[in-house]
């Protein structure tokens, strides 16, 4: 028992030292647009790591789908019990566990599933059956840090004996026979519900760095399967009494593919894993209880593959990472014929105007001189714009004079609607990159930004934009 107490003591102070390292290195972490990183799929329960949650949850109308299986070697029981309370099937052996999980996103605040648990036959625990969902807490507008509560819930095998109650689920999915609600002069253990709050850091990369990549830290408290089972010798080696902390580091691996690497502590068990990401299939391994000793097959190693597919009912197909160069952005031709390189000069001098850069739908930065009288001077000789004539102009289609800019109607978008917010202001071609097109005016979003987009800018006239914004977020 006291060997026990220590294994407890040193993984509560390990774990609180953990977490300390996470804090300070997401203070280290330059500041800058979040990469908005949705790890796909537990092994049962939605988004989030192996058996650690997440505080994001999927985007609106985002359908998920995923198996999981692991090899179990060692001490377990299960199967139908005996008359006597004796119970048939147990022993030492190799088993492999299957799990499968469906999960949904809502609105951009919740996502709920469900998920069925070890299939077998009655007399062996039967399949277990749960749901799963999670509601998002802080606005969208702190785009790196996350808040959610959600909650876990599996039905109890009954081992084909209906008349016998109190059997519950273990945090590994699988019926056994040991794991009671009652067990003699322990803890009550209770695991069909398992409530929990969670936060989560996205934290993009260092510039000094030159491979893109990003990362995500998560930790949090929960009840249930995260905390019940502490005292029972055989269920547990040490114990955090339901805080668990996990993290994933995101490589981009090119257009449309990247690697998620993962390490989590889910209150009992330490697991790692890689997980492969191929435009909404992804694929990967994994390791759980990777700080047990082998005693018994809860306190084991255990090696698994899961897989999962995304489907993003916006884009009507798999949900695909979005590369650097959108795929609806045209190549833009030569300068068209309106538009003119300025080569004399005027009588006023060099120094005439104040420069100003203005942001041209066609993504460039140019820059021209406003005088104190107004006029717009262009080209290196500082040429006023209105003596060019009224057939020059910047280059570019603007929403200024279209019906539905002048009647501030809402513009739709990959299936969402986007609102007119605001008044016309500069912007920075630097910070923007073109995601499509309304009524032949280009649509622009913030670089960097993951669809569904919060924002979309369109060109009003030379150098001024509007932002729409998403009515959903």
């Amino acid at each position: 028992m006291a060997a026990g107490r220590h294994r407890q003591e040193c993984c509560g102070a390990g774990f609180r030292n953990g977490v300390s390292a996470l804090v300070l290195l997401a203070l280290c972490v330059r500041p800058g647009t979040a990469q908005q990183d949705r790890v796909s799929a537990t092994l049962r329960y939605g988004s989030g790591l192996l058996d650690v949650p997440v505080a994001t949850v999927l985007p609106h109308l985002t359908v998920t789908a995923t198996y999981s299986g692991f090899g179990l070697s060692g001490r377990w029981t299960r199967g139908s019990i005996r008359p006597g309370g004796g119970r048939d099937g147990g022993g030492k052996g190799t088993q492999w566990l299957s799990d499968g999980s469906v999960a949904i996103g809502l609105f951009d605040r919740l996502e709920a599933g469900a998920t069925l648990q070890h299939f077998a036959e009655p007399r062996d625990g039967g399949t277990l059956v749960g749901g799963f969902g999670r509601l998002s807490l802080l606005p969208r507008s702190l785009e790196r840090l996350h808040l959610a509560v959600g909650t876990r819930y599996v039905t109890s095998p009954s081992f084909g004996d209906p008349e016998r109650a109190g059997f519950q689920p273990n945090r590994l999915g699988y019926p056994d026979a040991r794991v009671t609600g009652d067990p003699p002069g322990l803890r009550e253990f209770r695991g069909n519900l398992s409530p929990y709050v969670v936060a989560t850091a996205e934290l993009p990369g260092l510039d000094a760095v030159p491979l893109e990549y990003s990362m995500t830290l998560s930790a949090g408290w929960g009840g249930g399967l995260f905390s019940a089972g502490s005292d029972l010798d055989f269920y547990r080696e040490a114990t955090t009494g339901g805080l668990f902390a996990g993290s994933a580091l995101h490589l981009t691996l090119g257009a449309a593919a990247r690697m998620s690497l993962m390490a989590e502590f889910n209150g009992f068990d330490a697991n790692a894993g890689v997980r492969f990401d191929f435009g909404g299939i992804q694929a990967g391994a994994f390791s759980l209880g990777m700080n047990h000793d082998g005693s018994s097959g809860f306190r084991s190693r255990k090696f698994g593959l899961a897989g999962s597919i995304a489907v993003c009912a916006g884009e009507l197909g798999l949900c695909r990472r979005r590369p650097d160069a959108p795929a609806d952005t045209v190549t833009l031709p030569a300068p068209p014929p309106d538009t003119v390189i300025v080569e004399r000069s005027m009588e006023l001098p060099v120094t005439a105007g104040t420069p100003v850069t203005l942001c041209l739908p066609t993504g460039d930065n140019v820059q021209v001189w406003v005088t104190e009288a107004g006029d717009t001077l262009v080209g290196p000789g500082r040429v006023s714009l209105d003596a060019l004539g009224p057939g020059v102009v910047l280059a570019g289609s603007y929403a200024e004079g279209r019906d539905w800019f002048d009647d501030a109607e809402a513009i739709e978008f990959a299936g969402r609607s986007y609102a007119r917010r605001g008044t016309p202001a500069r912007a920075d071609c630097g910070e923007l990159e073109r995601v499509g097109r309304q009524d032949g005016v280009p649509i622009f979003a913030d670089r960097g930004a993951a669809p569904p987009f919060d924002f979309l800018y369109v060109p009003v006239r030379p150098g001024l934009w509007t932002r729409y914004e998403n009515e959903l977020k």
